[in-house]
């Protein structure tokens, strides 16, 4: 059985499409991105959807913008985020560690 998701923070409906275009996006990069990718073809198709993505996401904000929504109410956006899984797909966009015996690169300083 699956555990209970904590609930959703209320948002408006813009705040709601800025947050899944959001994550469609950072799922897209983290396809993209050439330090977890196995094959040309995914990152390739994923690059080609991410324009239409970043559209969506940015004509999500230009909606909120002209609907008088000009503050970003972080730590709700933030908590909607992690209740959507956001911090285990933002991940994908970083690059991972070093692999055990890989060697690390050379540090500043």
């Amino acid at each position: 059985m699956l555990p209970e998701l904590p609930p959703l923070p209320a948002l408006t409906r813009a705040e709601g499409e800025v947050i899944d275009a959001y994550l469609a996006v950072v799922d897209l990069v983290g396809r993209i991105n050439p330090a977890r990718a196995e094959h040309t073809y995914g990152g390739l198709r994923a690059a080609q959807a991410l324009v239409s993505r970043a559209t969506e996401l940015r004509d999500a904000l230009v909606l909120m913008h002209q609907r008088g929504e000009t503050e970003v109410h972080a730590v709700t956006l933030a908590r909607a985020l992690r209740v959507l899984d956001g911090e285990r797909r933002a991940a994908r966009v970083t690059v991972p560690p070093p692999a055990v015996g890989e060697d690390a690169p050379p540090t500043a300083g």
